[in-house]
Parts: C-alpha cells; sequence; structure tokens
C-alpha cells in the first residue's frame, strides 16, 4: 500500500497512489483523466477568493484559434501546409496517448502530422534514419522524438540528431545554448517555459523588474524557464533539492513558476501576498471522493495559494493545455520560416 501524508490544515494533502506512474514535469499534457466535478470544486474554490484564475485551457484556445487562421492564410497565399513528424518507439500506453492527442491538436488547426511507431527492440540506427528522411523532407517543418527512449538508445544522440531548424520541442543544445546568450536568439523555444511566459503576457503580468523564482532546475522546464525570465529582465532565482532555505527564497518571488513534480509542496505560508503562481505540476494523489482513487493536483496547494496570491493557474487548467499549443506554434514558426512567409 502507498504511503499516505496528510496535512492537518486546509485540504492540501500528498499522498501518491502506487499504481501511478509519476513522469518528469512538463514532459507532455497528462494522459490521466480528471472528472467534471474536480474541474467544477477547483472553479468554485477560485470564486472564494481575491486572487484571479489564469485560465491556460481559454488561452490555448485562443492561441490554437490564431494557428488556424494564419495555417489557413499560409495555404491559401503560397499552397504550404505546415508538417509535424514524430517518432514514437515502443508500446508504453502514455506515450501513445501523448502522440494521439499531438495527432489530434495538430488536425484541429490544419497542420500535417507524420507518425513513425518503431518497434521497442528498434535499433538506435533504426531510429537515426528516420529522423535524417525528415531532416530532408521538405514537407516536414518540426520533428518530435517522444521520450522517454527505450534503455538501450542514447536519448542524447537521437535527439541531437534533429535538424536545428526542425527542432520545434527547443532542446537542442545550440536553441538551450542560444537561449542562454545575450543578443542571441533560439529558433525555438521549449515548449512548456514557452507557455508559462506567454500566460504571464496574455494576463499583463509585468516581469521586468521583478523578482522571480523558478522551483525545479529541469532541462525540460526549470532551467529554460529561469532562463526566459532572465531575458525578460526578472531577478531570477533558481530553487531546487540542494536549496537549504526554500521558503525563505521562494516568500520574496513576484512571480513563481513552479516544476517539481511534488504534489502541494508549496504552501499558503511560503507566498509572498499578490505574487503570480504558474504551476507546471501535475501530480495524482489519492482522493477516496473521486471516482477514480485520486485526483490531480500541481506542486502549489491550490486552497491556499488562491487566497493569497494575485493570479494562479490551475491543475488541471493551467500549463497543460498550453504546451501543446506552443508545439503547433512552433511548427507553424518553423515552416514560416522556411518559406519566407510573414
Amino acid at each position: 500500500m502507498a504511503s499516505s501524508v496528510f496535512f492537518t490544515h486546509s485540504h492540501c494533502y500528498s499522498s501518491k497512489p502506487s499504481s501511478l506512474v509519476f513522469r518528469q514535469v512538463g514532459v507532455g499534457p497528462t494522459s490521466l483523466r480528471f472528472s467534471s466535478s474536480h474541474v467544477a470544486s477547483v472553479a468554485a474554490m477560485a470564486m472564494d477568493s481575491s486572487a484571479k484564475v489564469i485560465d491556460g485551457k481559454s488561452v490555448a484556445k485562443q492561441i490554437r484559434d490564431e494557428i488556424t487562421a494564419e495555417v489557413s492564410r499560409m495555404r491559401e497565399s503560397i499552397g504550404v501546409i505546415p508538417g509535424l513528424a514524430v517518432i514514437l518507439v515502443g508500446d508504453r500506453k502514455d506515450s501513445a496517448t501523448y502522440v494521439r492527442n499531438k495527432k489530434k491538436a495538430c488536425e484541429s488547426v490544419g497542420i500535417n502530422s507524420l507518425e513513425a511507431n518503431l518497434p521497442e527492440d528498434s535499433t538506435e540506427e533504426e531510429v537515426l534514419n528516420y529522423i535524417a528522411g525528415y531532416n530532408d523532407d521538405p514537407s516536414v517543418h518540426g520533428i518530435l522524438v517522444q521520450l522517454p527512449l527505450p534503455s538501450h538508445m542514447n536519448e542524447q544522440n537521437i535527439l541531437n540528431a534533429v535538424r536545428i531548424e526542425k527542432d520545434v520541442d527547443g532542446f537542442h543544445p545550440l536553441n538551450i545554448g542560444r537561449l542562454a546568450m545575450r543578443g542571441r536568439e533560439p529558433l525555438f523555444v521549449p515548449c512548456t517555459p514557452k507557455g508559462c511566459i506567454e500566460l504571464l503576457h496574455r494576463y499583463n503580468v509585468s516581469i521586468k523588474g521583478k523578482r522571480a523564482v523558478v522551483i525545479g532546475r529541469s532541462n525540460i522546464v526549470g532551467m529554460p524557464a529561469a532562463l526566459l525570465l532572465q531575458r525578460e529582465d526578472a531577478t531570477v532565482s533558481i530553487v531546487h533539492s540542494r536549496t537549504s532555505n526554500p521558503e525563505e527564497i521562494i516568500r520574496q518571488a513576484d512571480i513563481i513558476i513552479a516544476a517539481v513534480g511534488q504534489a502541494n509542496m508549496v504552501r499558503g505560508s511560503w507566498i509572498k501576498p499578490g505574487a503570480v503562481i504558474i504551476d507546471v505540476g501535475i501530480n495524482p494523489v489519492e482522493d477516496p471522493n473521486s471516482p477514480r482513487g485520486y485526483k490531480l493536483v500541481g506542486d502549489v496547494c491550490y486552497e491556499e495559494a488562491i487566497r493569497i496570491a494575485s493570479a494562479v493557474t490551475p491543475v488541471p487548467g493551467g500549463v497543460g493545455p498550453m504546451t501543446i499549443a506552443m508545439l503547433l506554434q512552433n511548427t507553424l514558426i518553423s515552416a514560416k520560416r522556411v518559406h519566407h512567409f510573414e
């Protein structure tokens, strides 16, 4: 049986169901489903507070509508349709769900979707051959290798084989290097961090001169999010597993981006009144009142944050929908760049 840890104050708790597999924050949209009653309860909490709810689902829809219009304009003007190729190795159910969601998202905005499904025992060379083919295919403007890869493959070799001009995930070392350097522009920004910053922009949150704290330093979310905030002239601190005084540092933040994958880690007492919170975490915790036996929560205790922060993203319905929207946007950007389409 999974161990359970319940906090006595508020309704935040962090008990993990043993049957669920936990993945690194920000890899992709979760394959776990949530009930309409759970979404309704999150909305009800928001009404009982002064904080503004940052509605990622609504913003993502707006962005998808913008992409749909641009894809249509491009097709009608120059006869080009952006194309995204996804490579899936193995038969992991969660990975297959992520790929299916990406395919549906492409179809919804008019982007062509190509898919290569390889068996678990494929060689690294076979995967590299597919990448080489997509690299040379002018109808493919973005290439995405679904992670994780089987253990016998060198993940870095495979990701580095994707041409930087088609690296719509934004994880090529040259893209990350350019992101870190002043005066250099990456061709693509990683999707989840890009979605976090886009939410701040769309809700008119001022970043320049503000104290920002990023919780977590993963290559996927934490580190690129910190670099993006720094580019916008925030004073940035990163809190990680070796930080000795996390509460003290987080309490100084005007902007918090939480991406650590630890349910309800950030309590209300850690939050500066009026702070803006972007919660990337998607963590299943035991919930005997849910038909599935669990519910999804973020890295920040929402019930406490909503009463202290000025704005906060809910989980679900916050950052998650933005990740795929940014992937679609990066694919469109790639196609427009190749064809010099303004």
